[in-house]
């Protein structure tokens, strides 16, 4: 039989977020009796759709953008039957890096095994896709992607098994980050890949600086220290999410500009 859960891995603006929500407005005009966008389709009848997609607090109930994704995300397993049909878009990315993926895993094994439901599961946590080794209705579905002379060309094709990187400091510098941060970032990765820093508590590994010199950029690597660059070896990543490092080079590249 066919999987019944796909973990959807993939760089960023790859397109995830899309073919989830895609394969739900798909579900919907094909039952209200609508032509879908396909020569040819066979979709099951859903009794219900869930969506848990997007990222922004409840100021006005005083609660927290990561309070929000669990309280939508509890009212789905609470809610959802076997016939339903749930898309999730990065579950978890909002708290700590080993909760958010312990939730992730907990969510995606309730789907699964409790629920049996349909559900299309995208996320950043590669250590997720280990599920489809362990349950028989999951499976690893990706984004395609092309790298071509150090640039990375998205396909928007969705191709079997999990992604290997997600790519994020290329897409920070389609956004127009500095030059000089990004190329550091690209440092602190090697360095953390080669380091393997894994559990949470343990303190941050100290990166070397690199000597350059000239541009206003380049100072974050010179003798003189740039604020940047002290707010960068202060940062604990475990504790960072996907949207709060975009979140975070904005605001370097914010201050760099004055």
């Amino acid at each position: 039989p066919p999987p019944s859960t796909l973990l959807i891995t993939g760089p960023n603006m790859a397109g995830k977020s899309t073919y989830i929500r895609q394969t739900a407005l798909v579900t919907l005009l094909a039952q209200i009796g609508s032509f879908v966008p396909a020569s040819r389709a066979t979709i099951g009848i859903a009794d219900r759709l869930f969506a848990r997609v997007g990222a922004s607090d409840e100021l006005s109930r005083g609660q927290s953008t990561f309070m929000v994704e669990m309280t939508e995300t509890a009212r789905i397993l609470n809610t959802a039957t076997r016939r339903s049909l749930v898309v999730l878009d990065e579950i978890g990315r909002g708290t700590s890096t080993y909760d958010g993926l312990s939730l992730a895993w907990a969510i995606a094994e309730c789907l699964h095994n409790d629920i049996g439901c349909r559900a299309l599961f995208a996320t950043h946590y590669h250590e997720l896709t280990d599920l489809a080794d362990q349950l028989d209705g999951v499976a690893n579905r990706s984004v395609a992607v092309r790298e071509h002379g150090g640039d990375v060309v998205f396909l928007h094709q969705i191709v079997d098994g999990p992604a290997d990187k997600s790519y994020g400091i290329h897409v920070a510098r389609l956004a127009g980050v500095p030059r000089g941060v990004n190329e550091r970032a690209e440092e602190v990765l090697r360095q953390l890949e080669r380091q393997h820093h894994g559990h949470e508590g343990a303190p941050a590994p100290h990166f070397q600086p690199t000597n350059a010199g000239g541009s206003l950029q380049l100072r974050l690597f010179d003798a003189y220290e740039h604020p940047v660059m002290d707010k960068l070896r202060r940062l604990d990543t475990d504790q960072l999410t996907p949207l709060d490092a975009l979140l975070k080079i904005r605001e370097w590249q914010q201050s760099l500009q004055h």
